[in-house]
């Protein structure tokens, strides 16, 4: 691909972009030692994410979580609102976590091969949002309809800015579809690993996995950008 310059100061996402502010959480102030909240909002959703995981959020009472959390449930309320609550504080600390590169600063780094930066998304989305990824896939159905929306806001962001990047490294017009598509294609791919773990087969090194997904992606990214079909097999 051609390499342009990028200005993050011409798009709203620069360096933050994929974290987002994050879903608005109750306020449940009832206990005032912050300690003490701090740890059982820990155990709360330490459970809550195990439990969503294994029998999904809408069969997840919040009988289980205390159960399995070992927090009273005269007393849960006093540290998250309900369970919707727990499912949002989960989000924030796994989706909009901010120790992951964001997608929108890596391809802002046009001295960087699109495959290299691709490798690095990939890498610490995998590694780090994981769960985030699973749980998010696994909620949205049942999330409230403003939670949604906030989550959907925040893709359509990511996938418009992703592509405006796209756009400039393929020194195509920043309008052009073929770039949100594109764009539509990486963030899809972040979920690949999470979602398709079950087909892995066993023992298969994750660094092999990053190296060759990021090469096939660039490799279509490119075919889409400048039409260049790749070659023959």
């Amino acid at each position: 691909m051609k390499e342009h310059d990028v200005e993050p100061s011409k798009t709203t996402g620069q360096a933050a972009l994929d974290h987002g502010e994050g879903l608005a959480e109750a306020e449940v102030d009832v206990v005032r030692n912050e300690d003490l909240v701090h740890k059982r909002r820990e155990q709360i959703c330490d459970a809550a994410l195990d439990l969503f995981l294994e029998k999904g959020f809408a069969s997840t009472t919040i009988r289980d979580i205390c159960a399995r959390s070992g927090v009273n449930h005269a007393s849960i309320y006093d540290y998250v609102a309900n369970k919707n609550d727990a499912l949002r504080r989960l989000l924030n600390q796994l989706w909009f976590r901010t120790d992951v590169p964001a997608l929108t600063a890596l391809l802002a780094q046009t001295d960087r091969r699109l495959e290299d930066v691709l490798a690095e998304y990939l890498r610490e989305t995998w590694d780090k949002k994981r769960k985030g990824t699973l749980l998010i896939y696994r909620s949205v159905p049942h999330m409230l309809p403003e939670d949604r929306a906030a989550m959907r806001k925040r893709e359509e962001t990511l996938i418009r800015e992703g592509a405006i990047l796209l756009a400039r490294r393929a020194g195509i017009d920043e309008e052009d579809p073929r770039a949100t598509v594109a764009a539509n294609l990486i963030v899809f791919q972040s979920a690949f690993a999470p979602m398709r773990d079950w087909l892995h087969p066993q023992g298969m090194d994750s660094e092999f996995l990053v190296t060759i997904t990021a090469k096939g992606l660039a490799a279509m990214v490119q075919s889409i950008l400048l039409d260049e079909p790749p070659s023959r097999l």
